[in-house]
């Protein structure tokens, strides 16, 4: 990345867009510590974002997706996301509750290496929203969704960013960005094309 100027406020959905290989995971992975910027520097809240617990506490990353554990069910595997945050702060949708909203009700007691990847792509993004968090970093979240899922996931985003969460994420797709009402930022060759307003 190269000369990358962004600011992004509590309640803004930001989503970034390009062809592959213009560093928008790169930008994901320095916003969540995963990687230190060679140059300038990268805040968020004020600080270098770092692997502290207390960091990681406030952040929902979904990325590639996760390792499964064999021997667990869908279920088991969002009961083990949420017991490792308890207790939770404020009011939060219950493992059942989300197993329904990411359309997973029925495969509730299914192995994840039994899902199709559809499944599995709605499972790790309820793992991301079994958990507290401030900030959502969220790399190509559409990738193996429907196109009705990705209007459901769409009001999930606009819905955390009402409630005061931030979200940044990269997506090849303009349709969900419009939907989730993001202010989008093209990418290219590591730089944000065009002037980048502040938030």
């Amino acid at each position: 990345m190269d000369r990358l100027d962004l600011d992004v406020g509590d309640g803004e959905v930001v989503a970034l867009s390009g062809v592959n290989g213009t560093g928008k995971s790169t930008l994901l992975r320095c916003l969540s510590g995963l990687l230190s910027p060679t140059a300038g520097t990268v805040r968020v809240w004020g600080a270098p974002p770092d692997g502290r617990p207390g960091f990681w506490r406030t952040v929902g990353l979904a990325a590639e997706e996760p390792a499964w554990y064999p021997g667990l069910t869908a279920r088991e595997h969002l009961d083990l996301v949420r017991l490792t945050h308890e207790p939770l702060p404020g009011p939060s949708a219950s493992v059942d509750e989300l197993l329904d909203v990411f359309e997973l009700g029925g495969h509730a007691d299914a192995s994840p290496l039994t899902l199709s990847s559809g499944q599995r792509q709605r499972l790790a993004l309820a793992a991301v929203w079994a958990r507290p968090s401030r900030l959502l970093l969220l790399d190509e979240p559409e990738q193996k969704l429907d196109q009705q899922f990705r209007g459901v996931l769409a009001g999930m985003l606009r819905q955390y960013a009402d409630g005061g969460g931030t979200v940044v994420l990269a997506t090849h797709d303009p349709v969900l960005a419009a939907a989730a009402g993001a202010r989008v930022l093209a990418m290219s060759g590591g730089r944000l094309e065009g002037a980048v307003a502040s938030a």
